[in-house]
């Protein structure tokens, strides 16, 4: 069960952040509305969400996932794999350190990089994406200190994906939600795979939080099917941030 999240306003500089897609840039007011829906929904999960203020320093500041990893033993302030991202853990970092009570917090350092998007976890173990962002030094540190206090850590290799979790992720009761990319990887074959058609990979970064499944408006087969399966599942629209490569994952740092 998760009980906090932390989230960051987006910034009016928001649209000049990183992007690979070419759906036009963001409506400001609409980035705000989608935001603030995303802040209601996870208090309607029970989270006591902690709001970080703007910050025009940094226009991906709010996807802040990619910045921490943090679990009920530990927390973790990564290296972000873009040059442009890496002061963006320091506001993290404080936030950490004075709202929660760690003993200790770790970090990740260069030469190693690592993006919390590149990370998965299912049960005790964690699933670490080598992608463009997260490279091999920086996996083995978050490997090695999530070892230390007793998780079990597989790499995955990637191809195609941003993130790992830009197209896998892990909803519950055996079940992986998986683009194409990581169907047939044989990490994943003891999962019942959930596979998303090409034209709704968007889709698939969906998050389970405390017995909800959030997902982003407008898929209507992804959400068929998770229905028949007995999700219970809250629809958000997340097309201003789909086109900064953003994801519901991507907008909160959620533990126990």
């Amino acid at each position: 069960m998760f009980k906090s999240a932390i989230v960051k306003k987006p910034c009016k500089k928001f649209s000049q952040g990183l992007t690979t897609s070419s759906l036009g840039l963001p409506d400001y007011e609409m980035v705000l509305e989608q935001h603030a829906n995303y802040i209601k929904a996870l208090r309607k999960c029970g989270l006591e969400v902690h709001i970080l203020e703007v910050d025009e320093t940094y226009p991906d500041s709010t996807f802040v996932e990619d910045t921490a990893i943090v679990n009920e033993k530990c927390a973790i302030i990564t290296n972000p794999g873009a040059p442009s991202r890496k002061g963006e853990v320091h506001t993290i970092f404080e936030a950490l350190n004075d709202n929660y009570n760690f003993e200790k917090i770790e970090r990740i350092e260069a030469p190693g990089t690592l993006d919390g998007g590149d990370i998965m976890r299912i049960n005790n173990c964690y699933y670490i994406g080598l992608s463009s962002r997260t490279n091999k030094e920086g996996a083995s540190q978050l490997a090695k200190i999530l070892g230390s206090y007793g998780f079990s850590c597989h790499f995955v290799e990637m191809k195609e994906s941003l993130h790992l979790k830009s197209g896998l992720n892990y909803i519950g009761d055996n079940c992986l939600l998986s683009i194409d990319e990581f169907k047939d990887n044989p990490l994943f074959q003891k999962f019942d795979i959930i596979q998303v058609e090409k034209d709704e990979e968007y889709a698939a970064n969906c998050i389970l939080v405390n017995g909800y499944l959030i997902m982003p408006k407008g898929y209507n087969n992804l959400k068929e099917t998770l229905t028949k399966l007995n999700f219970i599942i809250i629809e958000l629209d997340m097309s201003e941030f789909k086109k900064m490569d953003g994801g519901l994952s991507c907008l909160s740092l959620r533990f126990p």
